[in-house]
């Protein structure tokens, strides 16, 4: 006989999923990181009553047991679906205002998306619960293997799912100097340290009650000490150039006349041009990617940019879409793209966005989706670029990355590998509204930065336009929600990061490691099958 879940693991799951809503933007109480999975952990390794015979095993000190695997997935999964609906609530917002569907399927959406991508921590649940099985006092060992679970599930949702927003490690963007082991694991070794931290503590309240304090007071100490590195001060990083990053401030809308999109184009020419000196020419003038219909083969579009270029005597990378040159003025195919235009106005090179959104950019599964036409008609049918190779700005090279890449640490790592150095990241976060999504996604983005040890430019439609310095600190913003141009320092670097050579070993790593364990827990602890209840 299997006892049911006690009502206690299934508060502690809820409460584990409330307190990651409560790390990320908004509010954003990152400290609380340390302390986030604990609940969770515990409840998996304490989540059922122990029967007779349990209880007269020699080392067993508490009346509560570990779960079994469905037990264990089950605590995961809620606590999983609770932080993603906390975090990702804004998913109700694009498909309601932007998607065109009514709230009551907005909100059914929203759930099923949670219930989703909640599954990661449901076979995090899963497999601490299978490692923690058997005789009493095994699983206090299993929180050992515990934080390379987590790092292997996340590593799962990154490569698996493609969804790696808000990887917990992300929450000390802000501490430089803890945020300096991603240049060596990228942002999953901060992911394993933060885990660490939340098995030792629930690790203390799985010990006898006069071992407690000393475990707890190790704990405490830990996490205060790793947070308290946020104050430590690092001198700022030295800025010889200066780029502009227009911040274009335009709406979401589809019914664009011509009138208005030349008054568009106008008012943005004059936001981009200089009329006074800066303090540093900008030697490059970044547009966003825009939900305007900028397109490659429009003259209007395509003669305002060059005469930017021009009067600025700058490189001008600008958001479009792109078009092959073969398909002419109605094009079959087209690309999310970032056109380079030199200083005298010529197109010279584009990079076409390699990642695409799955149901923003493109239907998956087309063919079996056509039923729902209302749900795929308004989603994009971009064609999927093929290279990460950076832009050529004269002798200097820029990884310019598109909106959602941005959340890939793995993909934009490749840039820097080969030979970019500075990151460009043009996004439209207008989508968002006044969500925490923004938030979340500037944090993601200055991650890539610390990774990899690049200045990063990020220019965004409505918001967060910013200057990032390679310890992910903002240098320089731009206010959200106004047409703008934003004055942004920034280097060149070429040095190379652990992590950018050599990526996601770390992860591998912890995923094998967690193989290894609980292959070791299958063969050794086969034989310790828990007591069947004496009658």
């Amino acid at each position: 006989m299997v006892r049911k879940i006690h009502k206690s693991a299934w508060l502690l799951a809820i409460s584990s999923g409330v307190l990651q809503v409560l790390v990320f933007p908004k509010p954003g109480l990152y400290f609380l990181c340390w302390v986030a999975l604990a609940p969770l952990m515990y409840a998996i390794l304490r989540a059922r009553e122990a029967d007779a015979a349990q209880l007269l095993t020699d080392d067993t000190f508490s009346y509560l047991v570990p779960a079994t695997k469905m037990q264990g997935f089950l605590l995961g999964w809620l606590s999983g679906f609770i932080c993603y609906l906390g975090t990702c609530y804004w998913v109700y917002h694009v498909m309601h205002l932007y998607g065109g569907l009514n709230p009551a399927l907005a909100a059914i959406l929203l759930v099923l998306f949670a219930l989703f991508i909640g599954l990661h921590h449901g076979v995090f649940g899963a497999l601490l619960a299978w490692a923690g099985q058997s005789r009493a006092g095994f699983s206090r060992r299993a929180l050992v293997l515990a934080p390379f679970l987590w790092v292997s599930v996340e590593l799962l949702r990154t490569y698996l799912v493609s969804f790696p927003w808000d990887l917990l490690g992300t929450a000390q963007v802000n501490n430089v100097a803890l945020a300096r082991i991603a240049t060596v694991t990228g942002v999953y070794g901060i992911s394993f340290e933060i885990a660490l931290v939340n098995a030792a503590f629930a690790a203390a309240f799985l010990v006898r009650p006069r071992r407690r304090r000393n475990l707890l007071l190790a704990a405490v100490t830990a996490a205060v000490a790793l947070q308290a590195t946020e104050l430590i001060r690092i001198e700022p990083s030295p800025a010889d150039s200066t780029a502009m990053l227009v911040q274009q401030n335009v709406p979401i809308q589809d019914n664009w006349t011509y009138q208005g999109y030349d008054k568009l184009l106008k008012d943005l020419e004059a936001t981009s041009v200089r009329h006074e000196p800066l303090s540093s020419a900008p030697n490059v003038v970044i547009w966003p990617e825009s939900p305007a219909p900028f397109f490659l083969n429009d003259p209007l579009f395509v003669s305002t940019v060059t005469d930017i270029a021009r009067k600025d005597q700058a490189y001008v990378i600008a958001g479009s879409i792109g078009v092959p040159p073969d398909q002419g003025p109605d094009p079959k195919q087209v690309y999310n793209s970032a056109a380079l235009f030199d200083p005298a106005g010529a197109l010279i090179a584009r990079y076409d966005k390699v990642h695409l959104v799955p149901w923003g950019e493109y239907v998956p599964f087309r063919r079996i989706f056509s039923f729902a036409k209302s749900l795929t008609e308004d989603v994009g049918n971009f064609a999927r670029g093929s290279s990460r190779a950076p832009l050529e700005l004269g002798n200097n090279k820029y990884g310019v990355f598109i909106c959602y890449e941005s959340v890939f640490p793995g993909e934009i790592r490749q840039f820097a590998d080969r030979g970019a150095q500075v990151f460009v990241n043009i996004s439209n976060d207008g989508w968002f509204g006044n969500s925490g999504a923004p938030e979340q996604h500037l944090n993601m983005a200055r991650m890539r930065a610390i990774e990899n040890d690049r200045w990063l430019l990020r220019d965004t439609n409505t918001g967060i336009t910013a200057s990032i310095d390679p310890l992910g600190r903002i240098v320089a913003q731009a206010p959200m929600h106004e047409r703008t141009a934003l004055e942004a320092p920034y280097a060149l670097r070429n040095s190379t990061t652990f992590y950018t050579r050599y990526g996601d070993w770390f992860p591998i790593m912890c995923a094998i490691i967690s193989l290894i364990g609980l292959l070791w827990r299958a063969r050794h602890g086969a034989h310790l099958v828990e007591p069947q209840p004496v009658s």
